[in-house]
C-alpha cells in the first residue's frame, strides 16, 4: 500500500472535514496516481467526497469503526484486520491510502511509498496533520519536482520511500 496526500509546510492537511487548499494541479496528480487503483479511506474522507459517492474508476474501500455505517458502492470494512484482508488480493502498488489524518497517522508505517504534494504555505487554522516525511529517518526522498504554480500557491510533488518495510 502507498499513500497520497497534500500538505503544507507545517504538515497540515485539513480543517472542518475538508481540504485546506484548492489545487487544480494536485487534483490532476491525484486522479492520475489513483486511476484504476484501489483507494482506502476513512468514513470522514468518504463523507467529504462530492455526493458523497465512490471515486469513479477505482475500487473504493471505506474503513469505519461505526458498524452501522455503510458507504454505498464501496467495500465497507470496520477494522484494520478487515481492511488488510480486503486489500490482500491487490498488488501493493495498486492500493492507495487517501485519508484521512487518523488513517495516515495509524498506517503510514505500513506504506511502501508516500506521494506528498508540498504546498509552500502554512495554514493557521488547520485541525489535522500528517507525519513529517521530510524528518522521519526510515523514510527517504526518492524524487522532488520543481515548483508548480496552482490555485495561487507554489507546490512540489515529492515521493518518499519507506526503508523500514
Amino acid at each position: 500500500m502507498d499513500l497520497i496526500v497534500a500538505a503544507d509546510l507545517g504538515c497540515a492537511i485539513g480543517r472542518k472535514n475538508g481540504l485546506i487548499y484548492s489545487l487544480p494541479e494536485d487534483m490532476k496528480y491525484f486522479r492520475r496516481m489513483t486511476a484504476g487503483k484501489t483507494v482506502v479511506m476513512g468514513q470522514n474522507t468518504f463523507l467529504s467526497l462530492p455526493g458523497p459517492a465512490p471515486l469513479k474508476g477505482r475500487t473504493n474501500i471505506v474503513l469505519s469503526a461505526d458498524r452501522e455505517f455503510e458507504a454505498p458502492g464501496c467495500i465497507n470494512v470496520h477494522s484494520f484486520d478487515e481492511m488488510f484482508a480486503a486489500i490482500a488480493g491487490y498488488p501493493p502498488e495498486d492500493v492507495m491510502l487517501i485519508g484521512g489524518a487518523s488513517l495516515y497517522n495509524s498506517l503510514f508505517r505500513c506504506c511502501r511509498r508516500a506521494y506528498v504534494t508540498w504546498v509552500n504555505a502554512r495554514a493557521l487554522d488547520a485541525e489535522v496533520f500528517i507525519p513529517d516525511f521530510r524528518a522521519l529517518p526510515e523514510w527517504e526522498e526518492e524524487s522532488m519536482s520543481g515548483p508548480v504554480e496552482t490555485g495561487g500557491y507554489t507546490v512540489r510533488f515529492a515521493v518518499y520511500r519507506n526503508r523500514a518495510i
